[in-house]
């Protein structure tokens, strides 16, 4: 197997399976996972464990509304990312050297969405209309590098939006289990695309170097509760005077309200 295409089957193995232990320095690391039978059966494994965690919940009381306007927040999200990829998928502009990354992470979002309609019930809101090109802004489903920094932009901020939300579901233990491995997911999915830009896997600083239409859409910017991801500051302590500013903003994710998530997705909404 050459060089390339090792590369990409590592890629692949790095979405499906999140125990696969991963060289983080290089696209060249070693898969130390429990083989391809396990990369298959966790594949399954993640809509099925949503899945169950949202049946268990739906037999539960009421949600408070805090919890149901924090999902609905949440799937409004999901409707963004599975109707992007699904729409990706559908229209050929992924090279087959990255088709199979981009289906599984298409599987993934289709099965977000599932969970929190389940859990939310009649409750849940109904799916927008999307315009990825932003009014004529961008091409993503015929440029396939335009399509790339969009899945970055919207991944990233899946990242710092369910991270910004865990708290309002500390009263319900299987919702919040549910949406911290939904979070995990997103974070490598962030992470998968970032590498096959040819980036780091995280981000650094407020990316003041990285594509211009993220920067405008405000990916990388703080708001009135959180600072944007260039900060160093954590627990009044400037981690920054142990490795440098970059380090010491690559250590954190910063999290984003609700109300900066939307008026990053707003932007792509028909």
């Amino acid at each position: 197997m050459d060089t390339e295409m090792r590369n990409k089957q590592i890629a692949l193995e790095r979405v499906e399976h999140p125990e696969v232990i991963q060289d983080t320095s290089s696209r060249r690391g070693t898969m130390r996972g429990p083989g391809r039978l396990g990369v298959g059966l966790a594949l399954l494994a993640i809509p099925v464990a949503i899945a169950m965690l949202a049946k268990r919940s739906s037999g539960k009381a009421a949600l408070p509304k805090e919890i149901l306007d924090t999902l609905n927040f949440a799937l409004t999200l999901e409707y963004l990312e599975s109707g992007f990829y699904n729409q990706a998928v559908a229209s050929g502009v992924i090279p087959s050297s990255d088709l199979a990354i981009f289906q599984q992470i298409q599987q993934h979002e289709n099965a977000h969405v599932a969970f929190f309609r389940s859990a939310l019930g009649e409750k849940a809101v109904r799916e927008p209309k999307f315009d990825f090109t932003a009014g004529g802004k961008f091409d993503p489903f015929h440029d396939y590098q335009t399509f790339m920094t969009l899945s970055q932009g919207f991944e990233d901020t899946g990242v710092r939006a369910f991270k910004g939300q865990a708290g309002n579901l500390m009263s319900n233990d299987d919702i919040l289990t549910a949406a911290l491995r939904i979070h995990s997911v997103e974070a490598r999915h962030a992470s998968e695309v970032r590498r096959l830009r040819r980036l780091k896997g995280w981000v650094t600083g407020d990316e003041a170097n990285g594509p211009a239409a993220l920067q405008q859409a405000g990916v990388y910017a703080g708001d009135s509760a959180w600072p944007s991801e260039g900060n160093t500051t954590q627990l009044g302590i400037d981690v920054s005077q142990f490795q440098g500013a970059d380090a010491g903003s690559e250590a954190f994710d910063e999290p984003i309200t609700a109300d900066h998530a939307l008026s990053i997705a707003s932007q792509f909404m028909a």
